[in-house]
């Protein structure tokens, strides 16, 4: 069944005065195909992530929580085209909270933090599990089969290293971090070779990476205490001791605003406003580095990016005084985020490792979808109905603890969720529908009582449902229920359809959020349940389609051979050239010359605005070379940075003086600094 969506129709927009982008990928894709790539890798949750270098290929895993299959493994040449290989962990079944039985859950808990490893033809992950020993996931072809075994003891955020004699160590734990070798079995530590590393003031913080590079032994980690950072250390020897650097990243998020955070506790869900005049929130943490075949060296990490998740996203980095820094030389610790490709023997076909719309016409499920917790096999089919899903109804008390939940993580920076139904096979207590898994979580479903069908909205954080008898013709079943969800401004919005076009809201804007209960974004969830406390019917569900406005990494195409003014976000600062001097002022028209790979020569009466190495900028007659390039950088939200490869650091006009100069590390939220920019061409004034 064919689903005509609003997000579909905003992806066909054409701008204004701005000759037309290439067609729309169906989903986010960091490849720009201008031989530059743009932050987030991936636009859904990707947490913990840890990536190795074998042969032709890089692997990444990352954290799964209480999703199932869980751990995924991905690969990919040139570390921005990814594609899915396998989940590591079919299940999790340790006992009744696995499963969502007698009120238990392990929302939250589950899978987390794993090490990626190879040694001799074989992939290891080593995984923590809450209230379990360290799982340990094996293979010798990264597609899987997968073989299982636990080790002895639990090791909290662990990185395990093969080092170059044939024995295997292990870093974990948090602030003071523990060193072991293990076993020849990988599956306990050596008597005798524990040791504390580091003493809690050393700021090492937690979620190691470990590596052996050139002789040397080096950790990286990530520390919260005041405020997200990557502290690192090295050594000569394995046992130390370290010398620890307290940040080889910080301060990054790209310019994004955290719109809200969560608090409290999942018996009381609160929602609490950021502060307004923070500088960086919840900035890039936690990752690692790689080496190319081409001698590059690549930094990932993650970060916190609102009710969307926790993001991957890809650095270049500069090694300065023996430290591996992300950034680029001039402004260390700091990620671009649009930037060049990592070199290649080849060029890598653009790709996404995810197809994220399902017609349910497979014999199995797309990689894509993972379940809430363990399910219950025999209670859900592809096979009932051909062409659809079909999810038999059981007990539950709400959508919260409700079993056979089918999830997918949703994807930003907005995305809208349509869902196909089927509603003829409900039955007398049964619940079912479109949901946004979180908390507080909401849903849309339709309740079927004996007096025939209703919709209902439940919004947990207003801790109330809006409902709507739904009169439906006799002899067809059928509904489309919608999630509209902006991950930039954290708002979602229910609606529903009688005949798959024509849309209606119902009830308020939901507010989303990032919290710690769950520990994961929002992910696009169909359920169903029954509340008599017994096994009821089933829901069929035809098709579900995720369409984007917004799947690359400009909103905007960039304006070339047009001219542009620009003027300060928030502020009525102009971008002004008269004579050599360049600041505030009336907005100057700048010809955009295309210098290749996103960059742009601005230009004004036959002179280019030019940056020395000190970040001074003035008007100079001269041919456009690198004094005159500026990458073109979207912040998040669409505004627009400019960076000059003279000194890697952005475009201000300074709020003070009046001055530009380029010489800002990064726009900060609050549009303080002067950094973000808005532009626009004549033919839209």
């Amino acid at each position: 069944m064919r689903i005509t969506t609003l997000g579909a129709l905003l992806a066909l927009a054409v701008l204004t005065g701005v000759h037309a982008a290439p067609a729309a990928p169906a989903t986010w894709t960091p490849d720009n195909g201008n031989g530059t790539y743009t932050n987030p890798i991936f636009y859904d949750e990707f947490s913990d992530p840890d990536l190795i270098h074998v042969g032709d290929w890089f692997y990444l895993t990352g954290t799964s929580m209480h999703t199932m299959p869980g751990l995924p493994v991905l690969r990919s040449k040139d570390l921005v085209n990814w594609e899915f290989l396998s989940y590591a962990a079919d299940r999790l079944d340790y006992g009744p909270a696995y499963r969502l039985e007698d009120g238990k859950d392990i929302y939250g808990q589950g899978i987390w933090a794993p090490s990626l490893r190879y040694r001799n033809g074989t992939f290891y992950i080593f995984s923590n599990v809450n209230g379990r020993a360290t799982q340990i996931y094996s293979a010798t072809d990264p597609r899987g089969p997968w073989t299982h075994r636990e080790m002895k003891r639990g090791l909290h955020d662990l990185s395990v290293l093969f080092d170059d004699d044939g024995r295997a160590w292990v870093v974990w734990d948090h602030q003071t971090m523990h060193l072991g070798q293990l076993t020849d079995d990988l599956t306990d530590i050596v008597p005798g070779t524990e040791k504390i590393l580091f003493a809690k003031d050393a700021g090492m913080g937690e979620g190691a990476h470990f590596y052996k590079i050139k002789g040397k032994y080096y950790i990286l980690s990530a520390n919260y205490m005041g405020g997200f950072r990557m502290p690192a250390a090295r050594a000569d020897r394995i046992d130390g001791p370290y010398e620890v650097n307290q940040s080889i990243s910080s301060d990054e998020d790209f310019g994004g605003v955290m719109a809200h955070h969560f608090g409290g506790d999942r018996n009381h869900p609160e929602i609490h406003d950021p502060n307004p005049t923070a500088k960086h929130r919840e900035t890039m943490h936690q990752g690692g580095i790689v080496l190319t075949d081409a001698g590059e060296w690549w930094g990932f990490s993650m970060m916190d990016a609102n009710s969307v998740g926790r993001l991957l996203a890809l650095s270049p980095i500069t090694w300065q005084d023996g430290w591996p820094y992300f950034g680029l030389p001039g402004n260390l610790k700091r990620t671009p985020r649009t930037w060049v490709k990592p070199k290649t023997a080849a060029p890598q076909p653009v790709r996404v490792p995810f197809e994220r719309s399902d017609d349910f016409s497979g014999s199995t499920l797309k990689p894509i979808w993972q379940w809430n917790h363990v399910p219950v096999d025999g209670k859900w089919s592809l096979a009932e109905r051909p062409g659809h899903l079909r999810l038999h109804t059981l007990p539950a008390t709400s959508f919260w603890d409700a079993r056979n939940t089918l999830t997918q993580r949703a994807i930003g920076p907005q995305s809208t969720a349509t869902v196909a139904l089927d509603l003829a096979g409900l039955q007398p207590g049964d619940v079912a529908g479109l949901g946004l898994l979180n908390l507080p979580y909401a849903t849309l479903g339709v309740e079927r009582s004996r007096d025939g069908l209703q919709l209902a909205l439940v919004d947990k954080a207003r801790g109330s449902t809006v409902h709507l008898a739904l009169a439906l013709p006799a002899n067809d079943r059928r509904l489309w229920l919608r999630a509209d969800c902006d991950f930039l401004t954290e708002q979602a919005r229910f609606s529903y359809s009688l005949d798959g076009s024509h849309f209606k809201p119902l009830g308020e804007p939901f507010t989303m959020v990032y919290q710690t209960v769950t520990f994961q974004g929002v992910r696009f969830s169909l359920f169903g349940y029954n509340t008599a406390g017994r096994e009821g019917g089933w829901l069929d569900v035809d098709a579900v389609d995720i369409a984007q406005a917004y799947p690359r990494g400009l909103k905007r195409p960039i304006p070339y051979a047009r001219k542009v003014q620009f003027t300060s976000f928030r502020r009525d600062d102009g971008l002004h050239a008269a004579g050599a001097a360049v600041g505030r002022g009336a907005p100057t028209d700048f010809a955009v010359r295309d210098m290749g790979l996103g960059r742009v020569a601005l230009g004004a009466d036959g002179r280019w605005l030019s940056v020395d190495a000190d970040g001074t900028v003035d008007l100079r007659a001269t041919a456009p070379g690198a004094a005159q390039s500026f990458q073109w950088i979207e912040t998040p939200d669409g505004e627009l940075q400019l960076m000059s490869l003279a000194t890697n650091r952005f475009l201000r006009i300074d709020p003070t003086t009046g001055v530009a100069r380029a010489d800002s590390p990064g726009a900060v939220p609050d549009a303080s600094d002067g950094v973000r920019l808005v532009w626009s061409t004549a033919a839209a004034r």
